[in-house]
């Protein structure tokens, strides 16, 4: 009994030195993958135990879970904060940021700019003008209403300029104090 499997196939002139030399080619190239797949899982069992050193499973997992548990109150501070940051601008729109003071003589007789004018304004231009006269008889204050920059009563010369000096509409020198 004498088979010739390739007679069979259907190839029996095929040269057999050429499936050897294909057989050899993909050895080699199996070869060359089991190498760089060595030398991956070499690299990746080195991070592995440098992940794990010193601890087992149980350990680890209460770490995660410290780790969750940490990122939990981060995010309920971030809110906090968020929310004391939106009330604390709230508080501070209404507070008094924008002064103007302009110092005069209300009367000629009078030396040593004892008179003056001081504005206060909010955030949106609302607040007063103070407005302060020195002279012989005593000295004398009244207010005026500022509302988004306007005031309805008519203004002195100082009290328009105290109040640019608050809006920034004008340029302070030291002369003006």
């Amino acid at each position: 009994m004498n088979y010739n499997l390739l007679e069979e196939a259907g190839i029996g002139s095929f040269d057999l030195t050429y499936l050897f030399i294909a057989a050899y080619a993909l050895l080699l190239i199996l070869l060359v993958v089991v190498i760089v797949q060595t030398v991956r899982i070499s690299k990746l069992s080195k991070r592995y135990k440098k992940f794990m050193s010193g601890k087992n499973a149980k350990s680890l997992e209460k770490d995660i879970e410290g780790i969750f548990e940490d990122n939990r109150f981060i995010k309920a501070s971030t809110e906090k904060n968020r929310k004391d940051i939106q009330s604390l601008y709230r508080k501070f729109e209404g507070a008094f940021q924008k002064i103007g003071i302009v110092k005069y003589d209300a009367f000629q007789q009078m030396g040593g700019q004892l008179s003056f004018s001081l504005a206060l304004l909010d955030e949106n231009d609302n607040g007063f003008i103070l407005n302060s006269v020195h002279s012989t008889d005593g000295c004398y204050s009244y207010t005026k209403e500022i509302k988004k920059g306007i005031c309805d009563i008519s203004l002195g010369d100082e009290e328009k300029k105290a109040l640019d000096i608050a809006m920034g509409t004008t340029d302070v020198t030291l002369e003006d104090l």
